[in-house]
């Protein structure tokens, strides 16, 4: 069985394997690593091993790992999960990066909700690139006017863009996602000087998601192994 070491090890080396074949420079791609479900200890395994950025999935799990790990002031939380808006003063309150904002009385109430003594709260929106009813995320019609709200709140940064792409059997229509993606991002990347995130690619699709721009790729099981099953 590897350890946490051996696979974030693993995933450093994949990241960079296909930036090179995507002929980007691997400092360029950011790993974020999903810990929802796991144990404080083993996300301090992973700290003390250089890992700095890490994502939740859900608000209270999320903001008990937060208060735990208090001591370690360089850690980046990520929310990548769908919020409610009776968690939104959580997330304004715990964390620095929210990537699932898909509608603009959310973006609104952490707007509201980010104490002032923080920085900005940077922003990713999620994209339902694929159209898919299971999951969250605003369609590419309704992208750039919640892109023109998100602009006007001034206690957010809108980074970039987040999504999903649906697992596809045939290589070409997944490509074609990826793709819309990163034409998608390029399209605001032009436009706002803070708008250089791409969080696309998950363990399955890393080289995919690296080939068509991805600045950020989430692993969780690729680092921490498989996920309980309580969750």
């Amino acid at each position: 069985m590897q350890t946490i070491a051996e696979r974030l090890e693993c995933a450093n080396h994949a990241i960079r394997d296909a930036a090179l074949q995507a002929q980007r420079d691997y400092h360029s791609v950011q790993l974020l690593a999903v810990s929802k479900t796991k144990s404080v200890s083993e996300i301090t395994q992973a700290y003390e091993l250089g890992q700095r950025k890490f994502a939740e999935n859900y608000v209270q799990e999320g903001i008990q790992k937060v208060a735990q790990l208090a001591a370690f002031t360089d850690i980046e939380w990520h929310m990548i999960g769908p919020i409610q808006s009776n968690k939104s003063k959580d997330v304004a309150t715990h964390f620095s990066w929210v990537q699932s904002v898909d509608r603009i009385k959310i973006a609104r109430r952490l707007n509201e909700q980010r104490p002032a003594h923080l920085d900005k709260l940077n922003i990713c929106i999620q994209v339902n690139i694929d159209n898919e009813a299971t999951k969250s995320g605003v369609s590419v019609e309704q992208l750039p006017e919640l892109i023109s709200q998100v602009q006007k709140l001034e206690r957010l940064s809108l980074r970039g863009l987040m999504a999903i792409p649906s697992a596809q059997s045939n290589n070409t229509e997944q490509t074609h996602s990826f793709k819309k993606m990163h034409t998608l991002f390029e399209q605001y990347h032009t436009q706002y000087a803070e708008f250089d995130t791409l969080s696309l690619g998950m363990s399955n699709d890393i080289q995919l998601a690296i080939a068509n721009g991805s600045t950020m790729v989430r692993l969780g099981t690729a680092i921490f192994g498989a996920r309980s099953t309580n969750k």
